[in-house]
C-alpha cells in the first residue's frame, strides 16, 4: 500500500524557519522516521513551491492505482489557491489536509481553506505529528 505526502511552500525550509511553530526537525529527517515507523506502507513523498507542480503530482498520484491517499500540506496555498482546490475535488483519492501549525490560532487570513471541503478530514495543530495522525486514519479506512 502507498500514502503520498504532498507538502507545498516553504516546508522544505521545516526546522530552519520559524522553530517556534513548525519545530527544529527537518522533514527529511521525519520522513526517514515515518519509512522505519509504518514499513507496511510505501510513503511517497513530494513537495514544491510552485502551484503548478503540486497539481500536476495530485493528478499523477490520482492515475497512480496503488495510492491508497494523500496528506496534503499546501502551505500558504491552503488559503489562497482556488486551482489546488480544484484539483483535489477533482482526483478519486482520499485527500486529508494537513498543517501542522493550527492554523485556527493564526492571522485570521489563514482560517479559510480551499482544500478543506474537498477533503475526507483536516489535521491540523500537532506539528510532524499531524502526519502520524493522517497516516493512522488512511490505515483504518481500510
Amino acid at each position: 500500500m502507498k500514502i503520498a505526502i504532498v507538502n507545498g511552500p516553504n516546508l522544505n525550509l521545516t526546522g530552519k524557519r520559524e522553530k517556534d511553530i513548525y519545530g527544529d526537525k527537518s522533514f527529511d529527517g521525519f520522513i526517514a522516521e515515518m519509512k522505519k515507523g509504518f514499513p507496511q506502507i510505501e510513503i511517497d513523498y513530494f513537495q514544491s513551491n510552485i502551484e503548478g507542480e503540486l497539481i500536476d503530482h495530485l493528478h499523477a498520484l490520482d492515475k497512480d492505482k496503488t495510492v491508497k491517499g494523500i496528506l496534503l500540506n499546501a502551505g500558504g496555498y491552503t488559503h489562497t489557491s482556488v486551482a489546488i482546490g480544484d484539483a483535489v475535488a477533482a482526483i478519486d483519492r482520499s485527500v486529508i489536509e494537513v498543517h501542522m501549525s493550527n492554523i485556527f490560532a493564526r492571522e485570521d487570513f489563514r482560517h479559510v481553506s480551499f482544500i478543506g471541503k474537498h477533503s475526507i478530514g483536516s489535521i491540523a495543530g500537532f506539528g510532524m505529528e499531524s502526519y502520524l495522525l493522517g497516516i493512522l486514519k488512511l490505515l483504518n479506512q481500510a
